[in-house]
């Protein structure tokens, strides 16, 4: 649907005016969500829907490789990752029970509660279920390594509840980010701090990705009320600032550690550099795929030299 279409439906359902669709049709836009089906397994599906999977998997990798690359071990990548996935799966079950009103305005039917496969109240359930193994995981890394990851997902929370609304929509990503690596170091004998360098590709990333992923639904954010920082500046200037904090996150990843940058370095920035300039312009999701293919090759390149503490 056009984002002007789209603007005027969701203006049309914020003040009461959405017509009634016509018997057998899809709910109407700014309706509430129809009852889930007795259908078996449309629970586990909607709920695995509802919790933005390709983020949480995408995070969770990432934590997990710089686990094994800090060398926590087998039991303590493991750990690592189960307190992230946890922690992932409670912001995007909290996201998308915070924005129902207004994806239903918006008419988002990729959504499961707007098309009604799942309800708000399971997902509540989930996402407050969710947050408790979180901090139970993330407890069992020692008490540095929970503060950190513990006020990085409280980050992720507040920017759903509220923050994604403001000028600062972007201080979230890029402090929860920024302190995964700490969360993985600080589980370490001694509680190590992660290098700076690190620290800050990780927040660069953060703070990227924020803008790469707005980017698609900055019409609907402004119908319905949005105004961080990236539907302040527009699409053209968001994808700009994407492009430039991812870079600077592989920057960050080939410079920071001692010794001569390698072949594999090199290679790295340009294709980062080749890969932005193609998807600054690209429709839709392609920006943020882009920026998960950029975080994707900057994993790698931290399991080949190690990403333990200075």
């Amino acid at each position: 649907m056009p984002a002007r279409a789209r603007h005027a439906r969701a203006s049309s359902a914020l003040h009461g005016t959405t017509r009634a669709a016509p018997d057998g049709g899809p709910p109407p836009v700014g309706a509430a969500p129809a009852r889930p089906g007795s259908r078996p397994g449309a629970l586990p599906a909607g709920l695995l829907k509802a919790c933005h999977p390709a983020p949480a998997a995408a995070v969770t990798l990432f934590a997990a490789a710089l686990a094994v690359a800090s060398g926590r071990g087998v039991a303590g990548s493991a750990l690592t990752a189960g307190a992230v996935a946890a922690g992932q799966l409670s912001v995007g079950w909290c996201n998308d029970r915070a924005d129902l009103r207004r994806d239903l305005a918006t008419g988002r039917r990729d959504k499961p509660l707007v098309t009604g496969s799942v309800r708000p109240a399971a997902v509540t359930a989930a996402a407050l279920t969710a947050l408790l193994v979180c901090v139970a995981l993330s407890a069992a890394c020692g008490p540095a390594a929970a503060t950190a990851h513990l006020l990085g997902v409280a980050a992720a929370w507040a920017y759903n509840l509220r923050l994604k609304a403001t000028a600062a929509s972007w201080f979230p990503y890029a402090l929860a980010f920024g302190l995964l690596p700490a969360f993985v170091t600080l589980g370490l004998p001694g509680a190590p701090w992660p290098p700076v360098w690190l620290t800050c590709a990780a927040a660069l990333l953060g703070a990227g990705a924020h803008f790469a992923n707005v980017l698609p639904d900055i019409a609907d954010d402004l119908a319905t009320g949005i105004r961080g920082l990236p539907q302040r500046i527009g699409a053209r200037w968001s994808a700009a600032a994407a492009a430039l904090l991812v870079g600077a996150s592989t920057v960050c990843l080939v410079a920071g550690p001692a010794g001569r940058i390698t072949g594999y370095g090199f290679g790295l920035l340009a294709l980062t550099a080749a890969m932005l300039l193609g998807t600054v312009r690209a429709p839709g999701r392609t920006p943020f795929l882009g920026t998960m293919a950029v975080a994707g090759a900057d994993v790698l390149l931290l399991l080949l030299h190690g990403a333990g503490p200075p």
